[in-house]
């Protein structure tokens, strides 16, 4: 072996202390299976009888006795000609002299390095055991290199730099994943989605495990080391796409969400060999996060890679959108916006300098033979030169030429510019849809009530044909005909088997999920989950974008309106939201907090009427992804308060806009169907229905009760926030709020303080009995907290608008109470339940402000008859029965004519009479109440009255 530095021989045996005689150069050595003995990546790869560095003045002709190069018992055969070295070798002459020029500049890091890959490439190229003692030296040299490119950055901006590098990265990814398919997945159909076999492919990987283990290992390191050299930007982002390492990236993304996506059966196979398949899920599950965290470091700050992966991402081979039930279709050409799109990346490939002039020099260099191959032929043709991008767009539509067409207009995709202007939010140029009015509202309610029993979701064609002509743009006729609705209860119990298993796959999506990246929310937690996040934010919001383009377009805001447009975005995103929820992820959680800011930037674009309507599902009143997202606008909301944002009017339109809407959706959608979820759970209590009639499930309850509070808690948001509280009150939220508690006064049984049963000789612990299953109770279900809510919000309407919150509550809020007969449902609101804590005392404080200044509500509360002195004028009418009567018949006297008494006491509040229970609890609120009036003088004119007399008397 000789020093490529200069040529001199080195020992045959080597240590890793050697170095080189002359020129002193220390070697870097790796363990050579096939020679036993070390060797490095700093000598010439020829046999030691050849040394190409050797002068060769004596060279001639000659049939195999002459002198050659090296000893002259080799028996090469033919010596050396004059048209090379030794005929087996072919090394020419002129090759000998540029190989003692050729100097390796490279630093002791980047040779290390490229040693180790090269052997790696081997190991992939060809598996076996012949290199296990190199693989040694490999494992090490991979380790200190990751160490270095983490804490050292002058060695990760070296190794970033090297196109070598980088080749040799992308021909062991592009090698090994074949590999790793092979014995990881069994394919039975390639041109399925999900076209593998899992209890096949988990005998596979058991059968591969060691091999799998390993490789993994090895390419996650690598992948590591290639994600802190991204760190340096545009250059070694450049290199990484010049060499399509970014394109191995998502095909091993693609085989990592393949394996770990698919689980296996853990019933057919024992703990040792569930062990080991969780070992490796683990491991594809942590080489699936690097793959993301390169994926970020790659598209950081690049307009052009990010719009490169949002291309890779958001178009699958189906380029095509799928109807969204109950939407009218947006008429979108995918296939379009994909040529467009496309067409804009060809007309920004203008590369770094620093690394064009990196590339040019690798693709000098490749004829020589050093280096790892040339450069992959670009995949797009070439810019026709002198064609530069237009500064001021102009469209048209009668050219031909589409790649000019696209260049006139120097934008991003003009389909996306008119998609966005027909499904924007519609009041997004001025008030163009009014909110419904309390009378339409009490209409469909009514409706929704005479179906309740009969329809899963009372929702009839007029209501269906309302909604899209006020609040989706009205072009097309693809919305879902009126008859289209879920009828399990038309079947009773027939086939709720078959369909349990497939519920909550229901729940989420309808069909199979599209999209590069929509599986990957269902494999990782929140941590490792992070890289995704952060990406889809670093490609949309405003605040990671890098300004106007020179046509005047925001890239940030046109990726942001692919990302909706298309239907792998949405998919996406339905899945980043249901994440949240499954996690149970806080306000103050990283994932929680990133996912806000891209649902802002949507916001920020009039799109989340859009996205609201794309995350509906047909069966929920409100859907879980719907949920998350109101709870992440409610997050928007809350940080509104007390801030000085409303200053700009720009800003004040836009949410209240977004408010407005998403007010109507509450008042036409979700309060008229949960009032008939709740009118039919009043049925079966006054026994009017059977409760085997009741048309939901206990799952299908609960998901409506988490998107009502979750409604509810956005409308406390709102109506605490000054600026946007008068248009509730304006809206007449009063209306809903009022309509909800009469329905739970009549629907749901309170449960009682007493209901826990006392300590007794056989129940020490007082104990509560077995209960039935909750899913065989649902018309039972106790919509837990809501009235709570409900108080929190009317007070927040009602109370006075000083800081101090006192003086007489707001006169339109009140005047708004007494038209919709409120009162009663406050006072019902004064009896103990324990399904709402502190009922009582938030339904006083509401009735505080309502009475105070409100002549009419005190005149109410006066001419209210307390219930008990009702009850004592009937016991005194019984007792004085009695005494002409048998005594047994005057005690049914006293308990009928009581009842009657009761019902006359509080007959005027209409429906939702409160529980026998509660009746005394009402009387003494009605006393205090009273009490309240004539000890204070509440009102105006009673208050100046009674100054006048103190002023008298004195």
């Amino acid at each position: 072996m000789y020093c490529i530095e200069c040529g001199h021989l080195l020992p045959s045996h080597r240590t890793p202390s050697t170095i080189c005689s002359k020129c002193k150069t220390p070697l870097a050595t790796w363990w050579d299976e096939s020679s036993q003995t070390y060797r490095t990546n700093r000598e010439s790869i020829l046999p030691d009888t050849m040394n190409p560095y050797a002068t060769h003045s004596h060279l001639h002709n000659g049939s195999g006795s002459g002198s050659g190069l090296g000893s002259p018992q080799t028996g090469i055969g033919g010596g050396l000609g004059a048209g090379g070295l030794g005929g087996g070798y072919g090394v020419s002459i002129g090759e000998i002299e540029r190989m003692r020029s050729r100097r390796n500049e490279q630093t002791e890091e980047e040779r290390n390095f490229n040693g180790a890959l090269v052997t790696l490439e081997l190991h992939f190229e060809r598996p076996g055991n012949y290199l296990m003692k190199a693989m040694v030296e490999v494992k090490k040299m991979v380790a200190r290199t990751l160490d270095l490119s983490l804490n050292k950055a002058e060695v990760r901006e070296t190794l970033a730099k090297n196109v070598d590098i980088w080749m040799h990265l992308q021909k062991i990814f592009n090698t090994a994943i074949p590999s790793l398919e092979k014995w990881s997945l069994k394919a039975i159909d390639p041109t399925e989605r999900n076209g593998h076999d899992v209890s096949e492919s988990a005998e596979l990987i058991l059968k591969n495990y060691d091999a799998l283990r390993e490789d993994l290992h090895y390419l996650n390191n690598l992948l590591v080391i290639s994600r802190n050299m991204l760190a340096i930007k545009d250059t070694a982002q450049e290199i990484c796409a010049a060499v399509r390492f970014d394109r191995a990236v998502q095909k091993l993304v693609v085989l990592c969400v393949n394996v770990t996506s698919k689980g296996y059966d853990g019933e057919t196979v024992d703990d040792q060999r569930r062990q080991k398949l969780n070992e490796i899920t683990e491991l594809y599950k942590k080489l699936l996060v690097t793959c993301l965290q390169h994926t970020h470091n790659w598209t950081m700050g690049n307009d052009r890679f990010k719009m490169s992966f949002w291309f890779e991402m958001l178009f699958d081979e189906e380029l095509r959108n799928d109807a969204i039930h109950e939407l009218p279709p947006d008429d979108l050409n995918v296939e379009k916006v994909h040529q467009e799109v496309r067409n804009w990346i060809r007309r920004h490939n203008k590369k770094d300098a620093l690394a064009a002039k990196l590339l040019e020099k690798y693709s000098a260099d490749v004829k020589t033979g050093y280096t790892p191959g040339p450069l992959p032929e670009p995949e797009d043709e070439e810019v026709p030169a002198g064609a530069e991008e237009s500064t001021s767009p102009i469209w048209k539509p009668d050219l031909e030429d589409k790649y000019e067409q696209d260049r006139l207009y120097a934008r991003v995709s003009h389909e996306i510019d008119i998609w966005w202007k027909q499904v924007r939010d519609r009041n997004f140029d001025g008030w163009v849809v009014q909110m419904e009015t309390v009378e339409s509202a009490k209409e469909r309610a009514a409706a929704c009530k005479e179906n309740a029993m009969h329809r899963y979701m009372p929702r009839g064609q007029e209501a269906d044909h309302y909604e899209e002509e006020q609040y989706e743009h009205p072009h097309g006729n693809g919305s879902l005909h009126g008859d289209e609705h879920d009828d399990r209860s038309l079947h009773g119990e027939d086939g709720e088997d078959e369909e349990d298993e497939e519920d909550d796959d229901d729940s989420y999506a309808e069909g199979p999920l599209r999209g590069l990246l929509t599986e990957i929310p269902n494999i990782l937690d929140t941590k490792q989950i992070e890289a995704l996040h952060m990406t889809v934010k670093a490609c949309i919001v405003d605040s990671m974008g890098s300004g106007l383009t020179p046509a005047g377009e925001n890239l940030q805001k046109t990726r942001c309106k692919m990302f909706l447009a298309l239907d792998c975005g949405k998919n996406l995103l339905r899945e980043l939201l249901v994440f949240i929820a499954v996690w149970e992820q806080t306000d103050q959680q990283f994932i929680f907090q990133i996912t806000a800011q891209i649902i802002e930037s949507f916001h920020h674009n009039a799109l989340l009427p859009y996205a609201w309507n794309s995350l509906r599902i047909l069966k929920d009143i409100v859907s879980p992804a719907q949920t998350v997202l109101l709870r992440l606008i409610n997050y928007m909301f809350r940080a509104r308060k007390d801030s000085p944002i409303y200053d700009d009017v720009k800003d004040y339109n836009r949410d209240a806009k977004l408010i407005h809407f998403l007010y109507g959706y509450f008042r036409t959608r979700v309060v008229p169907d949960c009032l008939a979820l709740i009118y039919a759970q009043a049925q079966i209590r006054q026994q009017k229905k059977h409760h085997s009639d009741f048309p939901v499930d206990l799952w299908d309850m609960e998901r409506a009760k988490d998107g009502l509070s979750q409604y509810l808690d956005f409308l406390s948001v709102i109506a605490e926030i000054p600026e946007m509280r008068n248009l509730l009150i304006e809206w007449d939220t009063v209306y809903e709020l009022i309509a909800l508690l009469k329905a739970l006064e009549a629907g749901v049984a309170r449960k009682a303080l007493d209901e826990r049963p006392l300590p007794t000789a056989q129940n020490p612990h007082g104990n509560i009995p077995p209960q039935p299953p909750l899913h065989d109770t649902p018309h039972k279900f106790p919509w837990s907290g809501i009235k709570i809510q409900i108080l929190i919000i009317l007070t927040s309407l009602i109370a006075p608008t000083n800081a101090r919150r006192n003086g007489p509550g707001n006169p339109t809020v009140q005047s708004q109470l007494l038209s919709h007969e409120g009162i009663m449902p406050l006072l019902n609101c004064c009896v103990y339940d324990g399904y709402n804590e502190y009922l009582k005392e938030r339904a006083t404080l509401a009735i505080k402000f309502l009475m105070e200044g409100c002549k009419e509500a005190q005149d109410f509360v006066k001419e209210l008859v307390p219930v008990k002195q009702a009850q004592v004028q009937a016991q005194a009418a019984a007792r004085a029965q009695a005494e002409a009567r048998a005594h047994a018949a005057a005690g049914g006297g006293r308990q009928g004519q009581g009842q009657v008494g009761s019902e006359r006491a509080i007959g005027r509040g209409g429906e939702g009479l409160p529980e026998p229970s509660g009746v005394g609890e009402i009387d003494a609120k009605v006393v205090e109440l009273r009490n309240h009036l004539e000890s204070v003088k509440v009102g105006k004119g009673e208050s100046s009255g009674a100054s006048e007399r103190t002023g008298g008397e004195k």
